[in-house]
């Protein structure tokens, strides 16, 4: 099954990322951004398209500027995902034929994201949002918008968040923390994909 998952490496190394990406998907997690504040993150997602490009949506997290868009898309990188809603961002991605994730956590930051053609909206932080402030937003969206929690969603949640009208999720620290091992990142994927199939049935 395909699950919506965004698995985020923040402070990954590229002499790491390799390995740990194939845990990811051997785990039936298949879309893995590297925030660009990781060290040489760039060269991380050139390695990660290279290994699993033609099994897995890869790019960047973390990304604020048009020029940032440009590397990313220069190496292979598919996704963008921002902490905030960007249009120039937004657009950029979509010129180079790049998915785009804007955060936000209000209506006139997620119909702005929409107007500017984001593929889907990545409500961050979560943990303030919450599932019910969701809930009141997604009464508002398109109905087939595309709609990630990140920040405070994880394993003990998914449920809720599903009720809520989430269709994915975002896991950073649950999944990998800077010094993880790819064991490490293959026993936490695994108990991440359990609780979302779970959840989703």
């Amino acid at each position: 099954m395909s699950r919506a998952i965004i698995a985020i490496l923040r402070g990954i190394t590229p002499e790491e990322v390799t390995a740990v990406g194939a845990a990811l998907v051997e785990a039936g997690i298949d879309r893995i951004e590297v925030p660009l504040n990781s060290p040489d993150p760039v060269e991380s997602i050139r390695r990660l398209v290279v290994a699993f490009g033609d099994r897995a949506l890869i790019g960047a997290g973390t990304v604020l500027t048009v020029q940032d868009v440009a590397d990313v898309a220069g190496v292979g990188g598919k996704l963008i995902v921002s902490p905030d809603c960007n249009p120039e961002v937004i657009e950029a991605a979509k010129a180079t034929g790049l998915q785009s994730f804007p955060g936000v956590m209000t209506p006139t930051e997620c119909f702005t994201a929409l107007r500017h053609g984001a593929d889907g909206l990545k409500f961050f932080p979560a943990s303030q949002i919450g599932p019910g402030g969701l809930r009141a937003i997604r009464a508002v969206l398109p109905s087939d918008t595309a709609t990630f929690a990140v920040g405070g969603a994880g394993a003990d949640n998914f449920a809720d968040w599903f009720d809520a009208g989430a269709t994915g999720f975002g896991i950073g620290t649950a999944i990998y923390r800077p010094g993880d091992t790819a064991a490490d990142t293959a026993r936490k994927a695994a108990t991440i994909v359990a609780a979302y199939d779970k959840a989703a049935r």
